[in-house]
């Protein structure tokens, strides 16, 4: 989404703040269940303080819950325990799939820059192809697993074609640093975090037309249809503290640095790659999600095929 486009967009959904709070005041919600990573977006949401001041007038508090990665926070979204949350590409896939109670209520069409497939320096890997019978460290379901993919057949390889070795972040980082896995693919900060220690990771060169991903925002689906203005307000904040970031980047790797305990330089380098926007769920992003999920139904990754459209929430207004 063009800057000059996001701004319009932004626009609009503060226009009608005024007719959302009317309805909220009604609202018989008094919590809202909100599951972030220590990084993301709804991090800067959270340490502004956004959707506190927005509810408080509502008598709605705010509950934060925390998540290393996508997959866990889509289960305790489908399980109820979660309103609403922010994953990369793949986790939703698989949650639909396994037919989790949950919808796309938003998106950040990204570059993808901030994911990567690294080696250790003295890796005799210099290219994807030289992946052939390795053993490669990615989190199952997560969006550095359709990146990994993607990757490989940009350059005419198979996922079957490389040994994966399924692991959480804190798993594969240790594993990556003792040489016991050949490659990892991952996101920021870990893929920051490994670039600045030791004499840092290499990273392998990736056709980012054939991998970039977006991010998406996602609701509980009985949360979302009988609170569709508390969806509303919860985008119109996220869309106000996109705003915010793009022009404090400094600030915001502060914000993550406190809340995440890695340092504050690794945090400058991955917030400079991330790409604050937020938007609908456009012909294209859907288009694009789509793709993703056809290329893990043919690897049988998933059981079956799926549309994502099935999960897209009616209140979005760009489907």
């Amino acid at each position: 989404m063009q800057r000059r486009d996001f701004l319009k967009t932004t626009a609009l959904l503060a226009a009608g703040a005024l007719t959302s709070t009317s309805v909220l005041a009604q609202s018989a919600v008094k919590e809202i269940r909100i599951g972030y990573q220590k990084t993301g977006v709804l991090t800067v949401v959270k340490g502004l303080g956004f959707l506190e001041k927005r509810f408080e007038k509502d008598g709605i508090g705010v509950k934060w819950v925390e998540f290393s990665f996508g997959p866990p926070l889509l289960e305790a979204l489908n399980a109820g325990s979660l309103d609403y949350g922010y994953t990369g590409d793949s986790p939703p896939i698989f949650a639909q799939a396994a037919r989790a109670n949950l919808l796309y209520v938003g998106a950040i069409p990204a570059r993808g820059y901030g994911q990567a497939i690294i080696v250790l320096p003295n890796s005799r890997v210099k290219q994807l192809s030289d992946l052939k019978g390795k053993k490669v460290g990615v989190a199952k379901a997560s969006s550095a697993h359709n990146l990994l993919i993607a990757a490989l057949e940009s350059q005419g390889l198979s996922f079957k074609d490389i040994e994966p070795a399924y692991l959480a972040p804190a798993d594969a980082a240790a594993a990556f640093a003792t040489g016991a896995i050949d490659a990892w693919s991952i996101w920021d900060p870990y893929f920051a975090i490994a670039e600045q220690q030791g004499r840092g990771a290499r990273v392998l060169p990736i056709d980012r037309a054939a991998t970039a991903q977006n991010s998406f925002f996602l609701g509980n689906r009985e949360f979302t249809n009988k609170n569709p203005e508390i969806i509303k307000a919860i985008n119109e904040e996220v869309a106000r503290a996109t705003l915010w970031a793009n022009d404090n980047r400094d600030k915001v790797a502060a914000v993550f640095a406190e809340a995440s305990g890695v340092s504050l330089g690794a945090q400058k380098i991955s917030v400079e790659r991330v790409e604050y926007t937020f938007g609908p769920l456009t012909d294209d992003v859907l288009k694009q999600q789509q793709e993703v999920a056809d290329r893990f139904a043919r690897l049988g990754l998933i059981p079956k095929p799926i549309s994502v459209r099935d999960i897209v929430w009616s209140g979005n207004k760009g489907a």
